[in-house]
């Protein structure tokens, strides 16, 4: 919404409280104008101004679901997207993160646990690089022990690592868990895992996700990291 927009939305919001006040007291002989009425019951300002937030964000929630919906194919069936938990899982649960990010490492065994509990949720992950530097270094090896098949165990690995990512400890977490360290170290650099971190950028870009963690439900943005919450709005979809 544009300034001019804001505007008018406050002077209707205005208009309608005086208008408000002018009803109660159409039966007084004396006349009441509308900067004797605001002067005198300031709260109707404020009532004004709290009424055109509602609209602001009720507008704001209906523009950011519009380009969900318009995204939803990338989002939902996206190949580059490593799955986690059940890949034949009929409810989609996406996650935008990024591996260095703090309140990520808080909601992971929160999605650990909705995975253990829920077979059919299909969590799909989608690795930004927002907070430093070793952010995409981390997000491409998840994406290179994916091409051997163990994207989950790398993505627990990076965050169940104690302290800040580096890429040493990037490498170990993949030698921890296995992989073929030649491939992997390849993998890291191909065109195929960079192409995969620009989709997620792109289609980031595309629908407005400003920060990590963000998640997606069945095509619905969540307006929470909490379990419990995120498990509540599980159980009304099925």
């Amino acid at each position: 919404m544009n300034k001019n927009g804001s505007l008018y939305i406050s002077l209707i919001a205005l208009v309608a409280s005086a208008a408000a006040v002018f009803m109660s007291v159409q039966n007084s002989s004396k006349a009441v104008d509308v900067e004797t009425v605001l002067k005198n019951n300031p709260k109707l300002v404020i009532d004004a101004m709290q009424n055109y937030e509602q609209i602001a964000r009720e507008e704001a929630l209906a523009q950011a679901q519009k380009v969900l919906e318009d995204n939803i194919e990338a989002i939902n069936n996206d190949p580059n997207t490593p799955v986690i938990g059940n890949p034949e899982g009929t409810i989609n649960l996406v996650e935008f993160f990024d591996f260095s990010c703090g309140y990520c490492h808080k909601v992971y065994p929160a999605l650990k646990n909705i995975i253990a509990k829920n077979p059919n949720v299909k969590v799909m992950a989608k690795s930004l690089a927002f907070v430093s530097p070793v952010s995409d270094y981390a997000a491409r090896a998840a994406l290179a022990a994916g091409e051997q098949g163990k994207y989950a165990e790398m993505y627990t690995a990076l965050f169940e690592t104690q302290g800040r990512l580096t890429e040493e400890s990037v490498n170990a977490a993949a030698e921890k868990i296995g992989l073929d360290m030649e491939k992997y170290k390849a993998d890291i650099n191909s065109e195929k895992v960079k192409s995969a971190m620009n989709g997620f950028n792109e289609l980031a870009g595309k629908i407005n996700v400003n920060g990590v963690p963000s998640l997606i439900l069945n095509g619905k943005l969540l307006q929470t990291i909490d379990e419990n919450e995120i498990q509540r709005k599980i159980n009304e979809v099925k």
